[in-house]
């Protein structure tokens, strides 16, 4: 029997693209917000004996998690038999240990909360700091699509003679996966953090690489801060106006068009949160996970 997929409100676009991928039947999730902000969830299908997929990319994840939950719990108690999370964004990550005294490792507790009410996980390109692994904080099987092959084709395909360069030093083995997966040469900037939105960055030398195409890689775009430094950096040194990709769209306000102005050549995301920027999709590879993980069930 086919998968059903239920999405939250705003993932239209993706659950649409992963529905075909699936090949699975689409129904609808139907959530209404009470005037003293309680919701109400409502699955409209019949679940009895299906796989549940529930999709919702968690930018923004304090009001979408409770309706996530509570969906989740209902296809449990209808009658399904496993119900899976297609999350292409996972939040609730970079708080991985305790800063400062009292506060709650929240990456944990929401690690917890979602392995309690799902049977397994997908997502991509998790921001993990401290932990080599979700198996670390889930409790359920966990499978992880990379961007960085995805992010490859779409630069090999679209832009000639290209350069990847990547934020900072930590960013160097996944730019260098990106490069060489486009076959293109790759460096990385130095970065200072000094706040928020206080991001000064340095280019290595680029003499031998004048005649390339600048391309700016980056996991997570949120104040755009280290892109848009970056973007002048490379100006600065003389080379052409630089292509910028990020995995995550997850652009503060203003952030985007900020960034368009900085002088780039353009602005481009997955589609693991939905933007206006989106051009590569990660939908194929996390429909493979999602039938890995249903062919194990089933075993």
């Amino acid at each position: 029997m086919r998968p059903i997929v239920f999405h939250l409100p705003g993932g239209e676009g993706f659950a649409d693209r992963l529905v075909d991928a699936l090949q699975a039947e689409r129904a609808a999730l139907e959530l209404h917000r009470f005037p003293d902000g309680e919701s109400l969830v409502r699955l409209d299908a019949d679940v009895t004996g299906r796989s549940v997929i529930l999709t919702c990319s968690l930018a923004q994840p304090d009001e979408k998690t409770l309706p996530l939950l509570f969906a989740a719990d209902a296809a449990r108690d209808l009658g399904a038999t496993k119900v899976l999370l297609a999350a292409p964004y996972l939040a609730y990550l970079r708080q991985d240990r305790r800063f400062h005294a009292g506060e709650a490792v929240t990456s944990r507790t929401y690690a917890a909360v979602l392995s309690t009410a799902f049977d397994a996980l997908v997502t991509a390109d998790p921001h993990l700091h401290r932990y080599h692994a979700l198996d670390e904080i889930y409790r359920i099987p966990t499978r992880v699509v990379h961007a960085a092959p995805l992010i490859a084709r779409w630069v090999a395909a679209h832009v000639e003679r290209p350069l990847l360069i990547g934020p900072d030093s930590e960013s160097e083995q996944w730019v260098a996966e990106v490069a060489t997966g486009a076959g293109a040469p790759w460096t990385v900037l130095q970065k200072v953090r000094r706040g928020d939105r206080d991001v000064e960055v340095s280019l290595p030398d680029v003499s031998a690489w004048r005649d390339r195409q600048p391309v700016l890689v980056d996991d997570i775009v949120s104040s755009a801060r280290t892109l848009i430094q970056a973007v002048g950096s490379v100006r600065q040194v003389g080379l052409p106006a630089p292509l910028c990709i990020a995995v995550h769209a997850l652009f503060a306000p203003g952030a985007y068009e900020e960034l368009l102005a900085s002088g780039s050549a353009g602005v481009l995301t997955c589609n693991t949160v939905e933007h206006v920027s989106n051009a590569i999709s990660v939908v194929e590879p996390m429909a493979r996970a999602l039938e890995d993980l249903m062919e194990e069930s089933e075993t």
